[in-house]
């Protein structure tokens, strides 16, 4: 059993984050890698992104919104619990270099995913702007430790609750206007945002990394589900991901592909929560 050894609930309950016991992972793993998560022997398999490590306790961190059946799941088990099963680090870690100014992007979820990645630019020598939106203030996540991760942090909320009133490709434009050595924007978190994220950088000619979520089973490269296309190839996120070119993703397939077993899934996590209720 891989032990849950803190848990605490963000987003008014919405997100979840447990801190997991799990040396080896702890040691190996890198900004952008995942694991592939199992609470039980019946249970899904569920790959989530490491959002922090801590190698002297030997523990990782990872961050995730209650949306079906399986994340109802994970959302139940209290600290001193566990997950029958923790697999990785998995996937392609992210490729750190001094590049001079660069700007992390990340929404909703996506924030956790970001988190390691913008701590790991700074601590390179970059100079790291950090844009971090979600709908309102109460459902944003770890702002205290992105602006920690960061040179200046920028706040975006959809309804004006706080920080800027608007989304994050708003700011994102506006520092990519006032400052044309940007040479690296990573943005990560729900597919229309950064759909609109890359095609505002390729409008202004800078690279953009985006990681990819598509539907996942077994993270090593043999089911092909999580494919995707990149650049008119397919590639697979679990094994060439799952950060890849944002301005060569097939976007609009990587939301079809997303939606394919979405009733599925309310059925599912519906049955769920009726179970559980008794």
């Amino acid at each position: 059993m891989f032990k849950i050894v803190k848990r605490q609930e963000m987003a008014e309950g919405t997100v979840i984050l447990n801190e997991i016991e799990a040396p080896l992972i702890a040691k190996k793993a890198k900004p952008g890698q995942f694991v592939i998560l199992k609470a039980n022997e019946t249970g899904e398999r569920i790959p989530l992104t490491i959002a922090d490590t801590d190698t002297e306790k030997g523990t990782i961190t990872i961050i995730f919104m209650i949306v079906g059946k399986s994340t109802a799941l994970f959302s139940t088990l209290k600290e001193g619990e566990g997950y029958m099963d923790v697999i990785g680090p998995l996937g392609k870690p992210t490729h750190i270099e001094k590049l001079g100014k660069v700007v992390c992007v990340g929404g909703g979820t996506g924030v956790a995913v970001l988190h390691p990645i913008t701590r790991a630019l700074k601590e390179i020598g970059n100079h790291v702007f950090c844009v971090i939106g979600a709908r309102n203030r109460d459902l944003l996540i770890l702002e205290e430790k992105m602006k920690a991760a960061s040179h200046e942090l920028l706040v975006c909320t959809d309804d004006g609750s706080y920080g800027h009133h608007g989304f994050v490709t708003d700011v994102l434009k506006d520092l990519l206007t006032k400052n044309d050595d940007i040479k690296l924007v990573v943005a990560i978190g729900p597919v229309p945002m950064m759909k609109a994220c890359s095609g505002l950088t390729k409008e202004f000619g800078v690279k953009t990394l985006v990681s990819l979520n598509p539907i996942m089973v077994d993270g090593t490269g043999m089911c092909g589900g999580c494919r995707v296309t990149v650049g008119g190839k397919t590639k697979f996120a679990c094994v060439d991901g799952p950060e890849f070119d944002g301005h060569e993703v097939d976007f609009d397939e990587l939301s079809l592909r997303l939606r394919a077993y979405v009733e599925d899934e309310k059925k599912s996590h519906e049955c769920f929560l009726e179970k559980i209720k008794g």
